[in-house]
């Protein structure tokens, strides 16, 4: 897969050394010929070890030590930047409920001035990460998440189209940096997997997929959108079942803020979105949107919602085997 849209441009990556930047930057490298790649993060043993794992690339790639909290470095770091992919962020759902205000600092705050630096510094696309759990959030993760997309979306009113600014919201990420595929193999080593509900199902991207639809975002987006990959769903019980047969269950119940079933897409946004051959895009309400961004798509019932309770897709068995057996090969090649 070819990125020509990205060459001899200059693009940068918000929490480039996280389980996404890292495998996108490899991507980059790989298969586009951007001129530079910027790294930028809070992170100095990560980042000395990116230069370690992509030594020989030194000529396209750049590392700058900095927070999105800071608006100053910010500016520095998006001068004469392209594009900005936008990943940094605070994850941990029981962490950030203890943690809250530091939450709204980096999630929304720190998305602010990410918007912020972007017009200032005449960044041509910018394009936030963004989860499932920012759909009719239930926890404040999700709610930071919701708000950071809510600015990303209305920010283009500000830009007048100069930076244009748009969205990307997906599921959970197997093979990622402690994710539950992550998870159950440090369980297993105890022989007991926990499970909160038995009913409990979610949506499921690997990190390669979830790079690539990023990618695929940032070439087509017009400034508004948000872009919801068609991907599969699964019972968690299933998963563990496939992943530690032999494992005994022990069910905790749901935690704090935890959903029985995840949202992609909502009702209310189903109203305004349209649907392409592999994903879907929620178009902006807002009158500075111009419906003509969306020709060649079909447009969805007003009852439409993507829940993982409903989806068609669905994971089987052998599907989730291969995906282990390429995250066991992945693994032995890191």
């Amino acid at each position: 897969m070819s990125y020509d849209f990205l060459r001899g441009r200059t693009i940068l990556v918000t929490g480039g050394t996280g389980s996404f930047g890292q495998h996108c930057v490899k991507e980059l490298l790989k298969n586009s010929q951007a001129q530079k790649i910027i790294i930028f993060s809070r992170d100095e043993l990560k980042q000395f070890q990116m230069k370690t794992k992509f030594a020989g690339h030194e000529d396209r790639l750049r590392f700058f030590i900095g927070d999105i909290r800071d608006l100053e470095r910010l500016r520095r770091a998006f001068y004469k930047v392209d594009y900005v992919i936008h990943a940094a962020a605070l994850k941990q759902v029981p962490t950030l409920e203890y943690n809250p205000f530091e939450a709204v600092k980096t999630n929304i705050l720190g998305t602010k001035n990410i918007i912020d630096a972007a017009i200032d510094e005449n960044v041509q696309k910018v394009i936030l990460v963004s989860t499932d759990k920012a759909a009719n959030p239930a926890n404040l993760y999700g709610a930071t998440k919701l708000c950071a997309e809510r600015l990303m979306v209305s920010g283009n009113a500000y830009s007048g189209g100069r930076t244009k600014l748009s969205v990307v919201r997906y599921g959970n990420v197997y093979g990622s940096r402690g994710s539950f595929i992550h998870i159950i193999k440090e369980q297993q080593k105890n022989g007991e997997i926990c499970l909160t509900h038995e009913e409990m199902t979610r949506f499921w991207i690997s990190l390669d997929e979830g790079v690539k639809f990023v990618l695929m975002g940032l070439e087509k987006m017009n400034g508004g959108e948000i872009f919801i990959p068609k991907i599969p769903s699964m019972r968690v019980l299933d998963m563990i079942k496939v992943l530690a047969p032999n494992c005994k269950i022990k069910n905790i119940g749901i935690r704090p803020g935890e959903k029985i079933h995840e949202v992609l897409i909502t009702p209310e946004e189903g109203r305004h979105a349209r649907e392409f051959d592999n994903h879907y895009v929620i178009t902006p309400e807002q009158e500075w949107w111009q419906i003509e961004n969306t020709v060649g798509s079909m447009g969805l019932p007003d009852s439409f919602n993507f829940s993982s309770n409903k989806n068609e897709l669905q994971l089987d068995k052998e599907m989730i085997k291969k995906i282990q057996e390429k995250l066991d090969e992945s693994n032995s090649e890191n």
